[in-house]
């Protein structure tokens, strides 16, 4: 228990320390995270009448990053499968990384539910004995479990294995490779019973397919390990802990292969919906086409259709195999997926509704700054992690060497001749 408190400290301490780079960066994030918490002050006082939201449009910009967050952070299994499962040595040496993406994007789908639901204290109403989780039947009760279940899991994983590595101990596969493998099921349910949440609403017709789930998994393994990529270079350069080419084409491959995936799930749907040309197509319509006279998301999706295919064309080319490319593909395919499982895919759900009502819905600036506080707060939170874990890899951070102690009796010559 000593030990383990003397690391935390020193976890702590080497926390505020670094180059004027972390300086910088790590001041930047916290502003950021800041003016978000001074907006959702603001929104605490004043209620959810701070943003876009109305009766109508109960769901806004909150809900489509949480939807978009969930499956960057089941992306995390692309690298503990290749690592785990297929034995790639070099899949070993970053798998870490994936780890804590998953629990600092865990924490901020956390925040964007607690700011979604105006006041936190509400989440009483599903913890007992305040309230009532109304599990088995509510899909809403199995979100709670998988998500907080999903973050205790990597918490887990990664502490017990930075704190071996720490003390100098070669870790202890019981203790956390039965975790890796029930979190590779774990990854896959949350974005599963996120799905569900939509799925299972029948007065939603944009949402009541069973396709729904299919597309959010491949959506997923497209933009968290696109995430990685880029990540692993920055890591590489800023912190100058060497990660080989071999990790990141390897996340090349499994992007490529569920952006093919994704894409051509997006095209049955598109084909489920305007062949048959019913009343259900109205929302699609609203959204690519406008309805009404109301057309404020069309150029939202068209841009996303865009970036997706060109992000498409350059994944499967040779250019990809160069690293410039390579990340532009990525970036193009991370932007264009946060576009059409967000505000591409919660704003449309409620318009029209039930009664054929089009009333449209735009983040109001206090919103936006609150999303743009979670972003920042969850860039804080990976960095701080990725700092201290590279010092660790590296063997910077570590326990101190167990010096021999001698009694007082002992003398010069036992103390020479001592091992």
């Amino acid at each position: 228990m000593r030990d383990y408190l003397k690391f935390l400290y020193r976890v702590w301490r080497l926390s505020f320390q670094g180059s004027w780079k972390f300086y910088v960066w790590m001041t930047l994030c916290s502003v950021v995270s800041l003016i978000g918490l001074n907006a959702y002050a603001k929104q605490f006082v004043d209620g959810l009448s701070t943003t876009g939201l109305v009766d109508q449009v109960a769901w806004g910009a909150y809900i489509a990053n949480f939807t978009f967050l969930v499956g960057l952070a089941a992306a995390a299994v692309m690298l503990v499968i290749p690592a785990y499962i297929y034995r790639d040595e070099k899949m070993h040496e970053v798998v870490l990384f994936g780890e804590m993406m998953a629990i600092a994007v865990i924490v901020m789908c956390l925040l964007f539910v607690t700011v979604d639901l105006g006041h936190p204290e509400r989440f009483l109403h599903m913890i007992p004995p305040f309230g009532k989780l109304n599990w088995p039947g509510s899909i809403l009760s199995w979100d709670v479990i998988v998500l907080n279940g999903y973050l205790l899991l990597n918490l887990h994983i990664v502490g017990y294995l930075m704190y071996t590595k720490y003390m100098g101990r070669k870790p202890t596969r019981m203790f956390y490779v039965p975790f890796v493998f029930i979190a590779i099921i774990w990854a896959i349910s949350i974005h599963t019973v996120t799905a569900f949440l939509y799925v299972g609403l029948p007065g939603r017709p944009f949402w009541n397919h069973a396709i729904v789930a299919p597309r959010f998994l491949a959506s997923a393994f497209t933009a968290g390990p696109a995430l990685l990529i880029i990540t692993f270079q920055f890591i590489r350069k800023f912190l100058h802990y060497h990660i080989g080419d071999e990790p990141i084409f390897t996340l090349r491959k499994i992007v490529v292969v569920s952006m093919i995936i994704n894409v051509f799930l997006l095209a049955c749907e598109l084909f489920a919906e305007f062949y048959s040309d019913t009343y259900h197509v109205a929302a699609a319509k609203y959204l690519y086409f406008g309805l009404h006279g109301h057309s404020a998301l069309v150029p939202w999706i068209w841009t996303a259709v865009g970036l997706n295919f060109v992000g498409l064309v350059l994944l499967i080319s040779p250019l990809s195999l160069r690293l410039p490319w390579l990340n532009l593909a990525c970036a193009l395919a991370f932007v264009g997926i946060w576009i059409e499982k967000g505000m591409g895919l919660i704003v449309p759900g409620f318009v029209p509704t039930p009664l054929g009502q089009v009333v449209e819905y735009a983040p109001t600036l206090n919103e936006t700054l609150v999303c743009f506080g979670i972003w920042g707060f969850g860039a804080l939170v990976y960095s701080w992690m990725l700092r201290v874990a590279v010092l660790i890899l590296r063997g910077t951070l570590k326990a101190p060497a167990n010096e021999p102690v001698f009694p007082p009796s002992t003398t010069i010559l036992q103390i020479k001749q001592a091992p």
